[in-house]
């Protein structure tokens, strides 16, 4: 990923906050020369290895696991808050609008889970996440066997991350008060994607008066 120093991120907490809080990925991995993706919820065990590993499930019809042998590489990108932002909220206009956002690229090597106890774990850690914040929750108790038949239909598999590469584009080439400017601009939307930049984009002016 093209990475300029200004607007690269490689703080291990910083890059896991973002991958959890935007946890629907896009998996990538090459094979005779084709390319192949699946678009997926994912979960971090930041406990495992160096940087983490990642958990995820596709659908047994989905080809895309049949690659998942250990050893061919696959590339994982979580995409965070994202705007567009306009020259009128610069103290010098004479410029080109831009765009900023935070993406984490994750590099590893996925491997198939067998062990059903382990899939139905990982399914059950996944509605636990997501559920949380429903009131009241959804529970796999609640569809009795069902959901254990409906293992046979998925496929679970785990990747342990070797690399991660973090790119927050924030403005921060540019003045403060031109960053200052396109935070209060943010800020005022109705749109909450534009105000999570913001809040990214003042996180990281505070650290600047640290």
């Amino acid at each position: 990923m093209y990475t300029p120093d200004s607007f690269k991120a490689d703080d291990l907490a910083q890059l896991h906050a973002l991958m959890r809080r935007y946890p629907f990925a896009l998996l990538l991995t090459v094979h005779d020369g084709q390319l192949t993706g699946s678009h997926l919820p994912c979960m971090l065990d930041a406990g495992r290895g160096t940087h983490g590993t990642l958990l995820a499930h596709m659908a047994r019809a989905n080809p895309h696991w049949r690659l998942f042998d250990g050893q061919r590489e696959t590339l994982v990108v979580f995409t965070g808050p994202h705007a567009y932002i306009s020259p009128s909220w610069y103290e010098n206009k004479v410029t080109v609008p831009t765009w900023n956002y935070a993406v984490v690229h994750v590099h590893g090597r996925p491997a198939i889970v067998e062990d059903k106890a382990s899939v139905r774990a990982m399914l059950e850690r996944l509605v636990t996440e997501h559920e949380a914040y429903i009131d009241p929750p959804w529970s796999t108790a609640q569809a009795g066997d069902y959901v254990a038949r409906q293992l046979d239909y998925i496929v679970a598999f785990e990747m342990r991350i070797e690399r991660l590469e973090g790119k927050f584009k924030l403005n921060q080439n540019r003045s403060r008060a031109d960053q200052q400017g396109v935070v209060r601009a943010l800020a005022g939307t109705d749109d909450p994607l534009k105000r999570e930049v913001a809040e990214l984009m003042r996180a990281h002016l505070a650290s600047l008066e640290e």
